[in-house]
């Protein structure tokens, strides 16, 4: 292979991966933007339901220290390591822990709203954010709960 058709081959390769990687950006920023509806959606029918609030706690990622956050809002998940605050913001509760965060808690960044928790997972356990919010909802006491009527939008 010559000079130039080498260079020509890896400009080409590279306008590829570019184009990968602009698609999967537009595709991720389309899946959050969704799952960012679908999490107002939930706080706005919970709170017209009069869903009970709870303070959350978030979990080391040893899952051995229970820390305190200025949060209250909804758990999503029966390990309580996801929520939705009432300001409509998703939450990973797992925090590094220690000491200090045992002393003067702690303040969970908020993060993206995936459309399915879990997905990539280890375990291969995977549920749509759509019937957790729905199930949290139709259960009607703001825990995770067994009912799987479909009542988010669709969108």
């Amino acid at each position: 292979m010559s000079e130039p058709d080498g260079r020509t081959w890896r400009d080409q390769q590279r306008q590829a991966v570019r184009a990968h990687a602009d698609a999967d950006a537009r595709r991720r920023a389309a899946e959050q933007a969704e799952a960012a509806k679908l999490v107002a959606w939930f706080v706005t029918e919970a709170t017209r339901r009069g869903l009970r609030t709870t303070r959350l706690f978030a979990r080391g990622y040893d899952g051995r220290g229970r820390y305190r956050t200025r949060l209250t809002g909804w758990y999503v998940d029966r390990a309580e390591t996801r929520a939705v605050d009432v300001e409509g913001r998703f939450h990973l509760l797992t925090v590094p822990g220690g000491l200090r965060a045992l002393l003067f808690g702690v303040d969970p960044e908020p993060s993206p709203a995936p459309l399915v928790v879990g997905a990539g997972g280890r375990d291969g356990e995977s549920i749509p954010l759509r019937t957790l919010l729905t199930r949290l909802l139709d259960d009607g006491t703001g825990e995770p709960g067994s009912t799987t009527r479909p009542a988010a939008p669709r969108g």
